[in-house]
């Protein structure tokens, strides 16, 4: 039964317009809903309460379920958006990176290998690979507000809750406890070390 249901839903949103590369690996819920020009490449799993605006870009092995997609979307490949995410217009979630419970901003980057949750991210904002948002502190759930135009370093932990201002940016390899001023830089970094000549032990 549940064959046939995915076999009429593919061919609902193939007459639609939904521009579909390997239909048979993509599935689909009763409530989904899917704007006009959307492409989804092969091997999605579009889950429950899922809406997907105009020209929006899935691409393989993203997952998704309780979120709305805005306009001129892309996601993926290889990305969960988790319940109660929006994704605003001309965002760009990348591979390998997990979004939950957040509202992503417009035109705003996560390109790759990243977690995003209780996270409030403002309008074209960049965040690097390997951005964790640290939001569980093993009690309570805390929140993350990164506001317009900022810039996250790439490997950054942020420790919520905390507010990173707008037009700022946070050095690469930083642990950020603190909220962070508008149009300035953080970084926490421990100082380099080298020592010359040196040599390996041998076995």
């Amino acid at each position: 039964m549940e064959v046939l249901n995915q076999k009429k839903l593919r061919e609902k949103f193939i007459k639609l317009g939904v521009k579909m590369t390997g239909p048979e690996t993509i599935f689909f819920s009763k409530d989904t809903k899917i704007g006009k020009k959307v492409t989804i490449e092969p091997y999605v799993v579009i889950g429950s309460k899922v809406k997907i605006g105009d020209n929006v870009i899935i691409r393989s092995f993203s997952h998704l379920e309780f979120c709305k997609i805005e306009n001129k979307v892309e996601i993926g490949p290889y990305a969960r958006i988790r319940p109660n995410t929006t994704l605003k217009s001309g965002s760009k979630v990348g591979n390998f990176v997990e979004i939950k419970k957040s509202t992503l901003g417009k035109k705003s980057k996560i390109n790759h290998l990243s977690y995003v949750g209780d996270s409030q991210i403002g309008k074209a904002v960049n965040i690097g690979a390997g951005t964790i948002t640290c939001n569980y502190d093993g009690v309570s759930k805390n929140k993350t507000k990164i506001e317009d135009k900022a810039f996250i370093g790439s490997n950054t932990s942020l420790v919520a809750p905390i507010t990173i201002k707008k037009d700022s940016i946070v050095g690469a390899g930083s642990v950020i406890t603190k909220n962070v001023r508008k149009k300035s830089l953080a970084l926490t970094r421990s100082p380099q070390l080298e020592i010359k000549n040196y040599k390996r032990k041998k076995k």
